[in-house]
């Protein structure tokens, strides 16, 4: 399976609850942390219900 490498630029502070456990979930949840997770269909639309908190890095 591809991997993608995902870096979070966003801050968990003031945002909902949902939204927090979506980047715990994803591995995140500190300023400029990059993560390397499999490439599926629950990762991307997880990315694509944070796009101000997370982006794909190459």
């Amino acid at each position: 399976m591809a991997k993608i490498k995902i870096k979070q630029i966003g801050s968990p502070i003031r945002r909902p609850e949902h939204q927090k456990k979506i980047l715990i979930g994803l591995g995140l949840g500190k300023m400029n942390r990059v993560v390397e997770v499999e490439d599926t269909a629950e990762n991307r639309g997880a990315i694509a219900k944070l796009p101000h908190m997370v982006a794909v890095v190459d």
